[in-house]
């Protein structure tokens, strides 16, 4: 999938992976620099970046998380994940985690993109229902409103933004198909 014929979007398989590891950890690192609450705090940089995407390996490996990456001329420029339930009665339903774009190409719909592309692999693959979490008054509780997410609940001081102050967080939900 392109965006805008600059960059494209492609599915991250356990081949591929260890190699895209810098990239992602840079990404990573960028996005939580910009203040992005994600579940890591300051000081935080690409080594630290790249030991927590090391600790994804076994889930892509075994198909239980999905990753799309964005590449651009500069490398990659976003990432998106899916996480699969792993509670037996919840295998309709999965987890969009860190949708992330790197903050030189914001604005360009490559969020609005990534997000589609792991909407419609998740419909493709027969989940019925994806849930997600995001800050609440964040770009990206704006970006999952427009693309027609239900929000469900707003949970006050849930987490910290990289430098330590509580943020609420804004839980949602999207039917998507499946069979």
């Amino acid at each position: 999938m392109s965006c805008a014929t600059t960059f494209t979007i492609t599915r991250l398989f356990a081949a591929a992976f260890d190699g895209s590891v810098p990239g992602l950890a840079a990404l990573l690192a960028d996005t939580v620099a910009d203040g992005s609450s994600l579940g890591f705090v300051a000081p935080f940089d690409q080594e630290a970046a790249a030991a927590w995407w090391r600790t994804q390996r076994p889930a892509v490996a075994d198909g239980s998380l999905g990753i799309w990456v964005a590449e651009g001329p500069g490398g990659i420029t976003g990432t998106i994940s899916l996480a699969h339930s792993q509670k037996s009665n919840g295998r309709h339903r999965a987890e969009i985690v860190k949708l992330l774009v790197h903050r030189s190409t914001r604005g360009q719909g490559l969020g609005r993109a990534l997000l589609t592309t792991a909407e419609q692999s998740a419909a493709r693959s027969g989940f019925r229902l994806l849930l997600l979490d995001t800050e609440t008054a964040s770009p990206a509780e704006r970006l999952y409103r427009r693309s027609g997410w239900t929000p469900y609940g707003t949970v006050p001081a849930y987490a910290t933004d990289p430098e330590g102050t509580l943020r609420d967080c804004t839980f949602f939900y999207k039917e998507v198909g499946g069979a």
